[in-house]
């Protein structure tokens, strides 16, 4: 009479509870990652539908997910104080891009975001002859009228905004009306305000400055590298640079 096989004992489902916990964590971290700034208002409901379960629910072998818990950390996130004012400057950024379209293709503007804010970038060489403060307005008055429609925007109301007038290294000429590119760099700044406030903007959320040759985006020892500093920005300041 011959021996009675052994069956093998039924794999072990204990994994599936680490597993499951791995995955909600991990969850978890990314939402908390996850860029206020650049928020999304559609895409976040989105997500958050996505993430509220049923109590009904579970994972198999894990543990149960009360109702709304990740969606709650969700909120939580997006009402921190800074979200309101990452979420506004998120989309100011988006409607820049797409009213400035124009002016990005043709290298007149550049828009980035940096620890000051969102900035838009004149370029120069678009709007001013070299050594010369006065606007080129054939070049830059639908850039002008764009901007200024752009700066009164109501989700911009209660912003503060900065025109920064930047130069490369190269001395004014002995003959130009500025003693120095301190005076050429405030100069270039003042005459954007000016003219954006003939077109409506409100003087009042503005300020300006002028730096001169004193921060350089690229190197000053190509031509290339200054025309990029030759340049004027306006900041659209974020609260803590008010």
């Amino acid at each position: 009479m011959g021996r009675k096989s052994k069956q093998p004992e039924k794999p072990s489902s204990a994994w599936q509870g680490t597993y499951g916990d791995m995955i909600t964590l991990m969850l978890c971290f990314f939402v908390m990652l996850y860029n206020p700034s650049e928020v999304d208002v559609t895409q976040l409901a989105t997500i958050t539908q996505s993430l509220q379960m049923n109590e009904t629910e579970t994972t198999s072998g894990g543990m149960s997910l009360s109702a709304g818990r990740l969606a709650d950390l969700g909120n939580n996130i997006n009402s921190l104080p800074a979200s309101e004012k990452g979420k506004s400057l998120g989309n100011a950024k988006k409607k820049a891009v797409s009213l400035f379209a124009p002016d990005v293709k043709s290298n007149k503007i550049t828009i980035t975001s940096d620890e000051r804010g969102l900035v838009i970038t004149l370029a120069s060489d678009s709007f001013f002859e070299e050594g010369s403060a006065d606007l080129n307005m054939d070049e830059s008055r639908d850039t002008l009228l764009r901007l200024s429609q752009f700066f009164e925007d109501p989700e911009l109301k209660n912003r503060r905004f900065r025109i920064e007038g930047h130069t490369d290294n190269t001395p004014v000429a002995d003959t130009a009306k500025f003693a120095s590119n301190w005076e050429l760099s405030a100069a270039r700044a003042m005459n954007v305000l000016h003219y954006l406030s003939d077109y409506g903007v409100n003087e009042k959320q503005f300020s300006i400055a002028g730096y001169a040759d004193t921060r350089p985006m690229f190197s000053n020892d190509t031509p290339e590298g200054r025309a990029y500093n030759r340049r004027v920005d306006i900041i659209i300041l974020d609260e803590g640079h008010f």
